[in-house]
């Protein structure tokens, strides 16, 4: 593919998933096509952190649910790819919305629980002190992922142009 084209299909690759993203965050409950890997991914953290103790492994299935996509952005960052990495970042981001549907949802606990057990964020934050606080702190996590696609997006659209620049510069025999 040439430079102009690999700039535009990333380019666009940031657009849909900011365009996504919008919808995403206005529509939390909506069903995205990653929920069910992150509720995989969110399982896995639960015994895999819980040999920290009770509080840690409840904790440990949003924990995890970030840390997947997050090794992600170093991969990608550390090949050199920073559109890729900045891929990542929106799946990072889009966690983010998926655990704030469920921290609002720890008083009422209305959400199916795979395998039924305890409500993670019911506990969490009962234990905190801060159940009452949910729907603030749900609400503080959609934001912070709604910041953190904003900025994927748009350095992701940033980065795509660099790389056409940064081949054409090589193409010409000119440094970095």
């Amino acid at each position: 593919m040439s430079p102009a084209g690999e700039r535009r299909a990333r380019q666009a690759l940031s657009a849909v998933l900011a365009l996504y993203g919008a919808y995403l965050v206005f529509h939390p409950y909506h069903y995205s096509w990653l929920d069910s890997l992150d509720l995989a991914i969110h399982e896995v953290g639960h015994p895999l952190f819980g040999i920290f103790g009770e509080f840690v492994g409840a904790l440990g299935g949003t924990l995890m649910q970030l840390l997947m996509p997050a090794l992600f952005v170093w991969y990608f960052w550390r090949r050199g790819d920073r559109h890729a990495s900045t891929v990542a970042l929106w799946w990072v981001a889009q966690s983010l919305w998926n655990i704030s549907v469920y921290v609002k949802d720890a008083r009422a606990e209305e959400l199916p629980l795979v395998g039924g057990g305890e409500h993670d964020w019911n506990y969490l934050l009962g234990e905190l002190g801060l159940l009452d606080q949910d729907q603030l702190v749900g609400d503080a996590v959609r934001m912070v992922g709604a910041l953190l696609a904003l900025w994927a997006c748009l350095r992701g659209w940033t980065y795509a142009a660099e790389i056409e620049r940064e081949r054409d510069a090589g193409d010409r025999g000119g440094g970095p």
